[in-house]
């Protein structure tokens, strides 16, 4: 069975807005190497289209930055699945668009054979930690503390235990928290 894990960044008060991180080349490559791994990525509406406006067109005219330019590649490879009553489609190559019972269809994901399947995007991320989904969780905690913004964690339901798995202290400072879920 496959895992489905968290994979997110966010600042040291919690805020996961991604404009507010540290994209330096050390932490792009680890996630493009994340991504080269990965059976499928799983997006809400909201972070599909942030992503959709943005790699696609760096596949096409590469801007000559290799970590940045790999990157690209490697979310363009990889099988998209966003979760969206409102979207009419998903027209990123390897995107499917699904409206329906998320529960149901991330355990049939799981239930197939292959890669592990990552959530990207803080609603889907609430949701599989609602719904008892998220196998592991893989948070990048950037040195900042902003003050305000879109926190990951307020719309958790129940307590969630941690089992912590390893952590990573990239050159910039940042620390990768890996953890497992009961």
């Amino acid at each position: 069975m496959r895992k489905l894990i968290a994979a997110m960044n966010m600042t040291l008060d919690g805020n996961c807005d991604h404009r507010e991180g540290i994209a330096d080349e050390e932490i792009h490559r680890y996630y493009t190497d994340m991504l080269r791994g990965a059976g499928a990525l799983i997006y809400g509406r909201i972070t599909y289209q942030l992503m959709e406006s943005y790699w696609p067109l760096l596949v096409k005219e590469p801007s000559g930055d290799a970590t940045f330019d790999d990157f690209a590649q490697a979310i363009d490879d990889v099988e998209k699945v966003v979760f969206s009553k409102s979207l009419t489609g998903a027209a990123w190559r390897n995107s499917q668009l699904v409206r329906g019972d998320v529960e149901a269809f991330i355990n049939e994901l799981k239930s197939k054979p292959g890669r592990d399947i990552y959530v990207g995007s803080r609603s889907m991320i609430i949701q599989s930690l609602n719904l008892g989904l998220l196998d592991e969780l893989q948070i990048v905690v950037h040195p900042i503390v902003v003050g305000s913004g879109m926190q990951l964690f307020t719309d958790v339901q129940k307590r969630v235990e941690l089992k912590l798995l390893h952590t990573r202290t990239f050159e910039c400072g940042a620390v990768l928290m890996h953890y497992k879920t009961p």
